[in-house]
């Protein structure tokens, strides 16, 4: 299964939002490479940003999922490094 490294970046506006992340993220852990979150207080926000090597189709799926969600925004970007190299 071919699969691609990439970055999905997530600003979260509503705190409320943040249990359902946690539970599409924990879905899919086995591609989570890494994950790093930042409060952003002094404009009561959270940057999270996510790494997963992963089909391309799983990547969008949540990204897709995780966009959904009130208050919450998520974009990819993409390496162009495939698994094959």
């Amino acid at each position: 299964m071919e699969t691609r490294v990439a970055i999905i970046g997530i600003i979260v506006e509503n705190p409320d939002s943040v249990s359902q992340i946690n539970d599409i993220l924990h879905e899919v852990r086995d591609y989570v490479v890494g994950r790093m979150g930042i409060p952003y207080r002094e404009r009561n926000i959270s940057i999270i940003s996510v790494v997963v090597d992963a089909p391309e189709s799983l990547i969008s799926s949540v990204s897709g999922k995780i966009g959904m969600l009130e208050g919450v925004s998520a974009k990819i970007t993409y390496s162009r490094l495939t698994n094959d190299g």
